[in-house]
């Protein structure tokens, strides 16, 4: 152990040593400079005696001697460390110094010889050794890592090996391993399990991931629905992959396209031959009306939330059971929802089925509690009233195809277009559409199918994580792209948007900040890393390392991910163990050959030529039928004296 006494008798033995390499370059000087020096005899004999030792058998040796003893003074030299200085000018002067003490010989061999040259120069190049030596010793030799943003050290192994079975989504990677660049791959080997792509505008969800899940499960020859917020972003992929691998599908299969500004197929969500019974149309009222208000989805349970969806729901359910749902469509429930009371509550009576909901509002209309019931019906009416549009209306009135997109018999890949400025609108439309489509592919003994949404809180799809928890024994992989797991909370509210993103077994991640980098972090857990301490004081410098558990992936650097760069954790099978599940590292495009095939894409072709006059016309066939449909049935009301008691004319009394 370092002490006092130790330290002050290390001293003494440098300063003995550099005092001995002084008096053996004096000595040198004496014996090669003898004629300028005073003689005294008793110095005379001094120096003879040294003579028979050998050390003056050579010019060069004494001197060399000194300047070895004057090296060994340096080495054991302790100076106040300087954390500005670098060896550059300390090198210099050791350099220049025996350089001086090398050439100093020529003042020696001149003619007539120059002593006193010779003598200074040696002395300054002494000088100059011992000054750059000692600076040398306030250098500090260890010195901390340059790795200023700690990015090295953040660094882990990642998955190099390439995981494939029929249904994963395989995506080429590079990252980082300590000074290395390494090649690797994002396996989603279980797309079953959910998988959530996150990242802000411009991250690169769509063109290094959407686009991949998109092309690689069409080339597995899985139906498809395909959401896509900006049509024909991700439609154009769908259809033209569709288009090359045709041929891996069975015959019929067939690629629709929903979209409510350019019309091309027509579809019912309300079909009745998937209206099995009345909890199918509770689940459509609460999808269309939750996706219509977002703010009702944070106040579920409350009075004036459940009585519109009630109101809706019986609606729906009347349509249905009437004539065998011949006027089953979303548009007929808009337009009977307008009709007067009077006749709206006579008809709804006349089915038993919904005698429950439709009582409270019946009950309050006869009681002239026209506030409450405003309160109750007005809310679903005037929602609802914003889907009064000729071509929503003729979209959601035809049949082009049904919603069983992995029917063994009749696959589909079926692409749902928005529009942007038009969200508020057609979103609560999608999400009836996706809600009864989840209701009919989650079934046993269907095909492979893929469920992927771009900008996924822009619709309301009612019971997405009972989805992605029951969904993987029916193969059906469920893929959601969100922008910011805020916006998701925003939509859905925190506690359903807390479960979809903590049951997503998969999740890929670009640039994100605040809470959702955050909680990314904490996801992806902590790795073994080098810590470094510098200690400086007046004679020594202290470095001390050790090793310690840090977050793999600090909410910084999600923060500050470039485009194309993406962190996340994989789930794997009993069969495909993955170990190094997390990763963080930039997806590899072919930018030339995706630049290429989009190049090639053709454009989705019209399904028929769709006029103004006929969308016109199907409106007002609609509202004609509900006029018609009433008329009808008050008809068959007053004709049948033993339902007389269901009429409500309320203006007689």
């Amino acid at each position: 152990m370092a002490n006092g006494e130790n330290e002050m008798a290390m001293r003494r033995v440098l300063d003995m040593t550099r005092l001995i390499s002084v008096v053996l370059l004096l000595l040198h000087f004496y014996e090669r400079c003898y004629g300028v020096f005073p003689h005294y005899p008793i110095l005379d004999r001094l120096m003879v005696n040294v003579a028979h030792t050998g050390l003056f058998s050579n010019p060069y040796k004494c001197k060399l001697i000194a300047l070895g003893f004057l090296a060994i003074s340096v080495l054991g030299a302790q100076g106040r460390k300087d954390e500005k200085m670098n060896f550059k000018v300390p090198i210099l002067y050791v350099l220049v110094g025996l350089l001086c003490c090398g050439t100093s010989y020529i003042f020696l061999w001149l003619n007539p010889p120059s002593a006193i040259g010779y003598m200074v120069v040696s002395a300054i190049g002494f000088l100059l050794f011992l000054s750059g030596g000692t600076w040398l010793s306030r250098i500090i030799k260890d010195r901390l890592s340059g790795d200023v943003f700690n990015s090295e050290n953040e660094t882990f192994p990642q998955e190099e090996r390439l995981l494939e079975n029929e249904f994963s989504v395989n995506l080429p990677t590079t990252y980082q391993l300590k000074a290395q660049q390494r090649k690797g791959w994002i396996n989603i080997i279980s797309p079953m399990r959910g998988t959530i792509v996150a990242g802000s505008p411009g991250a690169g969800k769509t063109w290094f991931v959407l686009r991949h899940i998109i092309t690689q499960h069409i080339s597995k020859g899985f139906a498809m629905l395909c959401y896509d917020f900006k049509f024909d972003d991700l439609s154009r992929i769908v259809y033209n992959t569709f288009l090359k691998y045709k041929h891996l599908y069975p015959k019929g299969t067939a690629c629709f396209f929903i979209d409510f500004d350019r019309l091309l197929h027509r579809c019912n969500p309300l079909d009745p031959k998937t209206m099995l019974d009345i909890t199918d149309a509770a689940e459509s009222g609460r999808t269309i009306l939750l996706g219509l208000n977002r703010e009702w989805i944070r106040r579920s349970g409350d009075f004036f939330v459940e009585s519109p969806i009630n109101f809706l729901t019986a609606v729906i359910w009347y349509l249905r059971k009437l004539r065998d749902g011949e006027f089953c469509t979303l548009p007929h429930v808009i337009e009977l929802m307008q009709a007067e009371y009077d006749q709206l509550f006579s008809v709804l009576r006349m089915e038993p089925e919904i005698e429950v909901l439709i009582n409270p509002f019946i009950t309050a209309y006869l009681n002239d509690a026209a506030e409450q019931l405003e309160g109750q019906i007005a809310a679903a009416k005037i929602a609802m009233a914003r889907l009064s549009s000729p071509q929503l209306y003729y979209v959601l009135s035809g049949n082009d195809l049904t919603l069983d997109i992995n029917n063994p018999d009749a696959p589909k890949l079926l692409c749902i277009g928005n529009n942007p400025q038009k969200t508020q609108t057609y979103g609560a439309v999608i999400s009836l559409y996706v809600n009864r489509l989840i209701k009919q592919v989650n079934k046993k003994g269907k095909l492979k199918s893929s469920l992927i949404f771009d900008e996924f809180p822009t619709i309301y799809v009612n019971g997405m994580d009972n989805l992605i928890a029951t969904a993987r024994s029916n193969k059906v992989a469920t893929t959601l792209g969100v922008q910011d797991f805020s916006q998701l909370r925003k939509d859905y509210g925190r506690e359903q948007a807390d479960v979809i993103m903590n049951i997503a077994g998969n999740v890929i991640c670009g640039q994100a900040s605040g809470d959702t980098a955050k909680q990314l972090s904490e996801r992806f857990g902590k790795i073994m890393q080098d810590r470094e301490s510098l200690s400086i004081n007046r004679n020594d410098t202290s470095i001390s390392r050790s090793k310690q558990l840090e977050t793999a992936v600090p909410p910084s650097t999600i923060s500050g991910l470039s485009s194309g760069e993406f962190v996340g954790m994989m789930s794997d099978t009993p069969d495909q163990p993955i170990d190094l599940k997390t990763f963080h590292c930039r997806i590899i495009n072919d930018t030339a050959k995706l630049q290429a095939e989009e190049a090639a894409y053709v454009d989705i072709p019209d399904v028929r030529k769709v006029t103004p006059e006929l969308i016109q016309r199907n409106y007002e066939q609609i509202k004609q039928d509900i006029q018609d449909l009433l008329q009808c049935e008050m008809q068959a009301l007053v004709a049948d004296p033993a339902r007389m008691h269901l009429m409500i004319n309320k203006t007689k009394r």
